[in-house]
Parts: structure tokens; sequence; C-alpha cells
């Protein structure tokens, strides 16, 4: 009993150890490259918000028109760092479940420090931001996206031409109460947003098609832009 009892607490000192040793290579690590999180962003937000309006003044209530103007002219900036498969390619669309919420979502890019995205639905939707480890920018292109924080006796209310700035670490109940599409610019920790984003996908809906193909695409962009040395 007293040698079992030993080869436990052995097993955990090692343990312990061990994840003291790796916290103790990395968290200077991560420290670092948080104080230089500028340093590895390539979208600004005032020309993504500049872009956005641009193409709301341009298009009108033309959603798909608006989208199409948006993606060329990033890619024409960053031909390296977007998609390369084009926004009308059914295949390149997805279904995004997350707190509670649905709707469809076109990935632009995607890195270690940055995601641009179009979000959005036709027939309205409802959930929890989740809470974050990146300031995300919601850019509303079509439509009306209400928020709401505890606290308030009134919905705070975004038309399109306006953005919602979701501060990295705040949480809110937010609505899309008909159809409504956006241009989403998070910067900050990317990767530990993904757990919030397949949560819904693998405890509720159980979508495995729609699964696999976020983390392929995701995947395969976010590796790519790796690749070029992008974080």
């Amino acid at each position: 009993m007293t040698a079992k009892t030993s080869q436990s607490s052995g097993g955990l000192s090692r343990l312990l150890t061990t994840l003291a040793i790796v916290l103790g290579i990395f968290a200077p690590i991560v420290m670092l490259l948080e104080r230089n999180l500028e340093s590895f962003y390539i979208f600004k937000m005032d020309e993504l918000h500049d872009l956005a309006k641009r193409g709301i003044e341009t298009h009108g209530n033309d959603t798909g028109a608006i989208v199409n103007y948006i993606v060329s002219e990033l890619s024409e900036r960053h031909p390296r760092h977007i998609n390369a498969h084009r926004h009308d390619d059914p295949d390149e669309w997805m279904f995004n479940n997350a707190g509670g919420a649905m709707g469809g979502m076109y990935l632009i890019h995607a890195s270690v420090t940055e995601y641009l995205i179009i979000f959005g639905t036709a027939v309205g939707t409802e959930g929890h931001t989740g809470r974050h480890t990146a300031d995300d920018y919601f850019h509303i292109l079509s439509g009306e996206q209400w928020a709401y924080t505890p606290g308030d006796y009134a919905p705070e209310v975004f038309p399109a031409g306006s953005v919602h700035h979701l501060r990295r670490g705040t949480v809110k109940q937010y609505k899309m109460p008909e159809g409504c599409f956006a241009l989403e610019y998070a910067r900050g920790w990317i990767p530990p947003m993904l757990f919030f984003g397949f949560a819904d996908g693998l405890s509720s809906t159980l979508d495995l098609p729609t699964l696999w193909r976020t983390t392929y695409i995701t995947g395969r962009e976010m590796l790519g832009n790796l690749a070029l040395g992008k974080l």
C-alpha cells in the first residue's frame, strides 16, 4: 500500500514539474508576443470601416454586390493573405452555430492574430457573443444588429454602415432581428476563439459535415498564412 502511494505521489510530482517547466518556457514567450501584437496585424480598422461604407454607398441594398466589392478590394490590397477561393463558391460558405446563434459564414482571412469574415443570415438570429481573447469589430453591411448588456434598459442598435465593437474579454447578448450581414474583424489571439465556434456543433447540432468543413477551411487559411510568416 505504501509503495503504491509513493508511486502515485511520484507520478503527480513529475506531472506538476513538467507543467511548471512548460509554463516557465511558454509564459515569457506569450507575454513578449502580447506586448507586440500590433506588429502582427495587417488590417487597419479605419480602412475596413471606410471600405464597408463605400461598399454600401456604391451598392445600396444589394448585399451580394457589397460583399463582392469588399472582397475584391481586399484581394487587391492583400493578395497573399486573402482566401483565394471566391465568395460566390457555395463550398466556401458554411453554417456557423455559436452561443445559440446561427448564420452563414465566408472566411476572408484567418491567422493566429486576425480573422476577417462575412457573417450573417437572411432570416434573423439571436445569441451569446462569447467572451473572447480578441477585440471583435462587427461592420454592419445590411440590416441591423441589436446588443444588450446586463443592467441596461434599452438595446444598442447598429444599422448598416455602423460598427459594433465587442471589447476583448467582455460579453453581450446580441440579435439580428431580421436579415443582417456584416464584415466581422477580430484582432488578438484567434485560436482560443475556435472553442466557442465549435462548442454548439459538438454539443448541440452534431452537424459533423459542417464541423469538418469549418475545420478544413479555417486550418487551410490559418496554416497558409503561417507558412508565409503571418502570425
